[in-house]
């Protein structure tokens, strides 16, 4: 086995493959950080093309602890017969190949793994109308480079504990939630909302996203 290695079981390689067609439609050149879950368990690291980090879990094993791989590459791997390789390799079965390394394309640290507190749960319908609705005003005032900054950085949704602790949720986590699939297609699928002093955490049932606590105007509430 090399030294740098990305290992897949079979049965989740279908998960990793929708994870990485997603962000590449956010983001056609995205790269992905993968990290050591515990002792047989992944993370997948991405920033999409939203400006919000998306996370997704799976099976597999990583080494070193964390590596950064091209995500076209990971996914054309797949496509070439679930990214094993030829006989003449050595690569065990279930590796995939993660090309060069390119841990300098990587900018900032991951979120931490701990410190969130729970807000509130949203209903996913909530999110994906927001969305929607986001993108009709993208569509009248954007240009080709999509919609500006500023509405994406704008809050369309606050989200309360009840006991006065609060977060707002950026247009832009919207649109990636979307982008992402990870709300599943359940109305009533709830997604909950966890936050720190600087991340907002959406948790959602194929994965998380995490969007940065910035200041930003209000669209919709």
């Amino acid at each position: 086995m090399s030294e740098r290695h990305l290992r897949i079981p079979p049965a989740a390689r279908s998960d990793l493959s929708a994870f990485l067609g997603r962000l590449l439609r956010t983001d056609e050149s995205a790269v992905v950080r993968v990290r050591r879950r515990g002792t047989d368990a992944v993370e997948v690291w991405a920033a999409t093309g939203f400006g919000v980090l998306a996370v997704r879990v799976l099976p597999g094993a990583v080494a070193p602890d964390s590596l950064v791989a091209s995500a076209p590459v990971l996914a054309a791997s797949l496509r070439a017969g679930d990214g094993l390789t030829s006989r003449r390799s050595a690569r065990p079965d279930d590796e995939l190949d993660t090309g060069y390394a390119m841990d300098s394309a990587w900018r900032g640290a991951l979120p931490p793994s701990s410190g969130f507190v729970s807000i509130d749960s949203v209903p996913s319908s909530v999110l994906r109308d927001l969305a929607e609705r986001g993108a009709a005003i993208g569509r009248e005032t954007g240009g080709p480079a999509g919609p500006p900054p500023s509405l994406l950085d704008s809050h369309v949704l606050r989200v309360d504990d009840g006991h006065g602790i609060g977060v707002d949720v950026a247009l832009r986590t919207t649109f990636a939630l979307q982008a992402m699939g990870f709300a599943g297609d359940g109305p009533d699928e709830p997604v909950r909302v966890r936050a720190t002093a600087t991340w907002v955490r959406l948790d959602a049932r194929y994965g998380s996203l995490y969007q940065r606590a910035v200041a930003g105007p209000k669209l919709f509430v």
